[in-house]
């Protein structure tokens, strides 16, 4: 079976490796990431089956559950050798796919002391603020983040749903190591913001990676090259995400292990140029 390491690899932050090919721990939590998953035994068992895969790069914030998600990563996978745990705080929640940000400084400093207590580490290895709070002067939340870096709190920081201009306004206070926005075969909207983090060596961390909309249904380009290769579509709408940039980062997420070992074969996949063209011209048009 395929492995992460045949994603390639990227030096976050260049300090800390990792297999491009990372794992998303958002769906182990509840319906409408809200509360315990309806099937715990699963959820553990999926996380465990991350590092025998070669993924050591997992990605989860306060807000999964909330709290459920680095609480159940700590049960799972405490002490983490090997592992790279990046956490995200800075969004509240108020009931099931509710989402409410929350950017007041001391709330970022606290929110992230908890985490690291949750998941049982001396500093967390990458903080993310979830979202930049639009009723907090972003100044104040950046300098948030430059205390739990100072403090030892976080040893690299990283941005969520951030523009080119934010990005660069938040470098001014700290460095970026990271910056996730969505972004998959049809969703483009950040295409400038992955070009901008490839010429600054910036991880783009792409959320909702495996989405192809109209493009995988049958007789379609995506369903004709996931024919050819023997795959489905959503693994090849992944392997073009690997194949878009070098500084690509995908986090597909599952709560069951199949999945997991389904999203993982697609590091194995490799898209000729006139493949990658060819879903990339299809992606644009959606």
């Amino acid at each position: 079976m395929a492995g992460a390491v045949e994603s390639g690899s990227f030096s976050i932050g260049g300090k800390a490796k990792v297999h491009r090919l990372g794992f998303g721990a958002m769906r182990i939590t509840g319906e409408g990431i809200w509360g315990p998953p309806r099937d715990q035994k699963e959820a553990l068992a999926t996380l465990r089956r991350v590092p025998e895969l070669g993924i050591d790069f997992i990605d989860t914030a306060d807000a999964y559950g909330p709290e459920v998600s680095e609480n159940l990563i700590r049960e799972a996978l405490h002490p983490y050798d090997g592992l790279l745990i990046a956490t995200k705080g800075g969004l509240t929640r108020t009931g099931p796919n509710q989402w409410v940000p929350k950017g007041d400084p001391d709330y970022l400093v606290n929110a992230a002391k908890k985490s690291r207590e949750r998941l049982k580490v001396e500093t967390i290895a990458l903080w993310q603020l979830h979202r930049i709070d639009p009723k907090v002067p972003r100044g104040e939340q950046f300098a948030a983040i430059k205390s739990l870096l100072d403090a030892g709190v976080i040893a690299q920081a990283g941005l969520s749903e951030a523009s080119v201009e934010e990005i660069e306004a938040a470098r001014k206070v700290f460095p970026v190591a990271t910056v996730q926005n969505q972004y998959n075969l049809v969703t483009r909207g950040s295409e400038d913001v992955l070009d901008h983090c490839e010429k600054n060596g910036i991880g783009f961390i792409p959320w909702y990676p495996l989405a192809a909309g109209d493009l995988a249904k049958p007789g379609s380009v995506l369903d004709g090259i996931a024919k050819a290769h023997k795959a489905t579509p959503a693994q090849i709408a992944l392997a073009w995400v690997l194949k878009r940039s070098p500084v690509m980062l995908p986090i597909p997420g599952t709560g069951k292990v199949r999945h997991l070992e389904e999203n993982t074969a697609a590091a194995g996949i490799a898209l000729s140029d006139a493949d990658f063209a060819a879903l990339d011209r299809e992606g644009r048009r959606r």
